[in-house]
């Protein structure tokens, strides 16, 4: 069979319900990135890409083969998209890393001023809305949890490329409605993941705050008087 069709084809039991690897493997691959992002570190987006691949299988049971009756096309198109944002991601933090030299962390956490948060919102909104009677219309299970959950996982996946601390609140809001949604629709592996998210984003939230603190009262460097370069 080779290794990549024992990945596609493996199940295992859980409480008698058959679970499929690639959606364990796959969330895996997800905290990894989510580890990585919360340590500022460049392997964050290319680790995650691999688990959106993974995933993107997983939600959609009536093209790939999966033990679950339902299509979340929401929780599906999010893998593409995150799967695109990541290239952004990827490309902002690699040059960030660069232009610091290399030994710091690859972004500098920051609060999102209050025009960026009231893009946020009104982005969240409109998206939602928009994405809702599309998902309806394509037989998405749940569309309007689902639409949430798309959209604000790209928000929060953006707001982390950006260093906006205020990613990871949203991620907790993501987090909320994705376990009942996904727990009744059967994707055991994710709904765990999600709750596991929802306690490792409060840790990311107090680290990336506490970072952003430090950043902020941190001392400006004094520039040296015309006398003491000269000496």
């Amino acid at each position: 069979m080779g290794p990549l069709g024992w990945l596609l084809d493996a199940q295992v039991h859980v409480a008698g319900s058959p679970v499929l690897v690639r959606e364990i493997v796959g969330n895996g691959f997800g905290l990894a990135s989510a580890l990585l992002g919360l340590r500022r570190v460049v392997w964050a987006w290319p680790v995650g890409m691999i688990g959106n691949a993974l995933l993107f299988t997983v939600f959609l049971g009536g093209v790939f083969v999966t033990p679950q009756a339902h299509d979340l096309y929401g929780q599906a198109g999010r893998q593409v998209f995150f799967f695109a944002v990541s290239v952004y991601g990827w490309w902002r933090w690699s040059r960030n890393r660069r232009s610091g030299g290399g030994d710091e962390p690859a972004v500098v956490p920051r609060w999102a001023t209050w025009p960026e948060r009231l893009g946020l919102l009104v982005a969240a909104a409109v998206g939602t809305a928009a994405a809702y009677p599309v998902l309806a219309a394509l037989g998405s299970w749940g569309p309007l949890p689902d639409a949430w959950i798309l959209v604000g996982s790209l928000l929060a996946t953006y707001g982390m490329a950006r260093g906006w601390v205020e990613f990871w609140l949203i991620w907790i809001a993501v987090d909320a409605v994705g376990v009942p949604l996904l727990l009744r629709g059967g994707f055991y592996p994710s709904a765990a993941m999600y709750l596991v998210y929802g306690a490792f984003c409060a840790a990311g939230l107090y680290s990336w705050w506490r970072t952003s603190r430090a950043v902020a009262t941190a001392p400006a460097p004094i520039p040296a008087t015309y006398s003491e370069a000269a000496a």
